[in-house]
């Protein structure tokens, strides 16, 4: 039997792409015109309020003193703790934080030290997958896209479930704690499969995790084909899972887990939804961009120190004349965020020193100028209805590449991170069992009237 060519466009297919976009293209002006927020945003980038959520909060601006709202620094709470808080606390003991956190978000409350071991050791137990599972899924079909690979993993995980479709809490308790602890093995098999087959590195090998490491010690624990890595590294890995566990109920993918949950739909479902968000570029992707558009600047500016230059570049950016022609910088501003990214505070002191451990000074100081640099040139540039600074994605993608984590994992550990605040809102909205979220949309095209076949015109 020939083979068939599933990707081919055809002449016809082409045609027919050219009616879909002038059949379903409706004029911007009409959003305005029937005062409809497109997106769930207004001009200004606030978002329209469509639930309640105690899970997190997002806050960039505060009410002045003649009671308008004006933009200060940003802060994130998980909770009702500020992640600022949340950070120096286990970071000052010493400890790794990820889990904590984790628990924080699905239970309301920070835990005691007796609850935090034992909920580790409850993510430990659930730290294997079904017999067979890597050699029958993962490695005869390897994908070469990582977050269509989790995706896949997680769908299938629901014919290995005895109880799939039980939304009780309990049960999609065990569900979510199931996957949280899955997902790092997950990517990482899925990668090192892609590696192997796809790629064609000679290396292939598999680590089984190990109870008694962390999250992140596990993540650089499987990925090295030696297991071997410093604590600086994996405290910042860890760091990095924490600042991108959570971040409020409208962001992409929790408001997709919000929307897909509230049908009554499986937790794998819910779940693999909520991966398909993020593997977009504009969710998830974007450390990725930042990178590529960071080595495009390095091949470009021959002065890395010289700041005219860097502005040059930065304006060239903005001009669509440089890199994709997009007219961006990546990882300079945010839909929220106007003044500061509190998420980018943190992490910046810790890159500085990871950068120092991998002798990239002069790379980070690159950085540091573009971060300081890009508001001045953007508003100079163009007319923004809020200020604009740079968030966390431009960092950690630039962390990610000093630990060695090859490009194709990158969506994929913040799919690890998010996975407990994707979990953690499955359940609101499973507890509230509130009404299934339907958004109403305004239909405008003019009413027509039949026309039979015989007398229609191409």
């Amino acid at each position: 039997m020939e083979k068939r060519n599933y990707a081919a466009i055809t002449p016809e297919i082409t045609a027919l792409a050219a009616l879909c976009e002038t059949s379903n293209f409706i004029e911007p002006a009409m959003y305005q015109k029937y005062q409809v927020n497109r997106g769930l945003r207004d001009l200004n980038g606030k978002g329209v309020l469509t639930g309640l959520t105690e899970i997190s909060e997002v806050q960039a601006k505060k009410t002045g003193e003649n009671g308008e709202e004006v933009p200060c620094a940003g802060e994130l709470y998980y909770r009702g703790y500020n992640i600022k808080d949340l950070t120096h606390g286990f970071l000052a003991d010493k400890r790794f934080g990820f889990e904590e956190i984790t628990y924080l978000l699905l239970f309301g409350e920070l835990p005691t030290q007796e609850q935090l071991t034992r909920f580790c050791e409850t993510l430990a137990n659930y730290r294997s997958l079904p017999n067979s599972f890597v050699r029958d899924l993962i490695m005869k079909a390897p994908s070469t896209n990582m977050m269509n690979s989790l995706a896949r993993s997680v769908l299938t995980m629901y014919s290995y479930d005895l109880n799939p479709d039980d939304t009780g809490i309990p049960n999609v308790l065990r569900q979510c704690l199931q996957l949280i602890a899955m997902f790092p093995m997950l990517s990482v098999y899925g990668y090192l499969a892609y590696d192997y087959y796809l790629k064609g590195n000679r290396s292939f090998f598999i680590h089984e995790p190990d109870a008694k490491l962390s999250t992140a010690e596990n993540l650089l624990h499987m990925l090295r084909i030696d297991s071997r890595y410093t604590e600086l590294e994996a405290k910042i890995l860890d760091l990095a899972l924490v600042l991108h566990a959570e971040h409020g109920g409208g962001n992409n993918s929790s408001f997709t887990t919000h929307v897909v949950s509230s049908s009554g739909t499986d937790t794998y479902s819910a779940i693999a939804a909520a991966l398909g968000s993020l593997k977009g570029p504009r969710h998830g992707g974007a450390n990725i961009k930042v990178c590529e558009m960071m080595e495009s600047m390095k091949e470009t500016v021959v002065h890395w120190d010289n700041e005219s230059e860097v502005a040059d570049y930065l304006q060239k950016l903005l001009r669509k004349e440089a890199f994709d022609g997009s007219g961006l910088i990546y990882g300079i501003g945010h839909a929220i965020y106007s003044v500061s990214d509190p998420r980018a505070e943190i992490f910046r002191a810790f890159v500085e020193k990871l950068a120092a451990e991998k002798h990239l000074e002069k790379e980070f100081a690159l950085y540091a100028t573009v971060e300081r640099m890009a508001p001045q040139v953007i508003a100079a540039e163009r007319k923004i209805y809020k200020g604009v600074s740079a968030n966390v994605d431009f960092y950690s993608g630039f962390v990610y590449r000093m630990l060695g984590l090859p490009v194709e994992l990158f969506t994929p550990i913040f799919a690890v991170a998010r996975i407990a605040g994707w979990s953690a809102h499955r359940l609101e909205e499973l507890v509230g069992r509130g009404k299934i979220i339907r958004p109403a949309y305004m239909a405008v095209h003019p009413r027509r009237a039949y026309i039979p076949i015989a007398e229609r015109k191409s």
